[in-house]
């Protein structure tokens, strides 16, 4: 939503984005004009810790290699264990952005699966680190000492990329690397190259640089990355609260009363 299309709607006076991203927002554009921008953040937190989980457990035991395995008639004996994963339970997790969902992701892995918990974030989550054990750490810290990590940021100018070459040659070789944030925050040419040099493990990955990612894209091709299409949020339960969410911010805008969810209007331009 950028000045060319918000030029074809001179009577618009709300947005109501369903989704807790607003990188598809001209907020300068929409600030300028008075429009007011709201988002649904929250209500899908767990629905998107849970994918968070699957794509974890579905990398590390490789579960959908395994399916195909079997659906293929290829189980014939006991399995060999060049086809073994690795354990997800007590293991280190590493948070690279916990706000609302990153904190349901370390409430699942710490109290359901033992894991250790280590988080970067702009700021110290106390709650976090009382209920889960979190540690706040440096970013380098994190990327050395985990063996998954998990991206949980909003894409921003600043978080283009913010996951490149250099971040995964930090990665322990075992590493696991998840992303169910934004395609954008990481450098996929870099996240290839170290997925084909063992730099890492494997990926677990629900976003993409370009959606939906093309068919002859080396991501698809490759047994130790697992991925789902951009569906973080989607079951049918949370989709429709997410729905009454934005239509709630929608009524109270046009009521002119401050509706629920608000987003903060700068001066941050619309991302490419």
């Amino acid at each position: 939503m950028d000045q060319k299309l918000l030029d074809q709607a001179p009577q618009l006076k709300v947005v109501s984005n369903i989704s807790v991203g607003y990188d598809n927002l001209d907020l300068a554009e929409l600030s300028e004009r008075r429009i007011v921008a709201t988002n649904t953040p929250e209500v899908l937190n767990d629905t998107v810790a849970d994918t968070v989980m699957g794509l974890m457990l579905s990398t590390a035991r490789r579960i959908p290699e395994l399916d195909h395995w079997v659906k293929t008639g290829q189980w014939k004996a006991n399995i060999e264990s060049e086809w073994f994963g690795v354990d997800v339970h007590h293991k280190v997790l590493g948070i690279i952005g916990l706000g609302g969902i990153g904190a349901a992701v370390a409430q699942r892995a710490n109290l359901g699966f033992g894991m250790d918990i280590l988080y970067h974030n702009r700021s110290r989550n106390e709650e976090a680190e009382q209920k889960y054990g979190a540690t706040y750490c440096s970013m380098n810290e994190l990327l050395e000492k985990s063996d998954f990590v998990c991206l949980m940021i909003p894409h921003t100018p600043q978080t283009e990329k913010m996951i490149g070459k250099r971040e995964f040659e930090m990665m322990k070789n075992s590493a696991i690397f998840i992303n169910c944030s934004r395609g954008k925050t990481v450098d996929e040419e870099a996240l290839i190259h170290a997925l084909q040099t063992g730099e890492i493990s494997g990926a677990g990955l629900d976003v993409f640089t370009k959606e939906p990612i093309d068919m002859d894209h080396p991501l698809l091709n490759m047994k130790n990355v697992v991925t789902t299409p951009h569906i973080g949020s989607a079951t049918n339960e949370t989709r429709f609260k997410m729905a009454m969410l934005a239509a709630e911010n929608l009524v109270t805008g046009l009521r002119g009363e401050t509706p629920p969810n608000l987003i903060k209007q700068g001066k941050r331009k619309l991302t490419s």
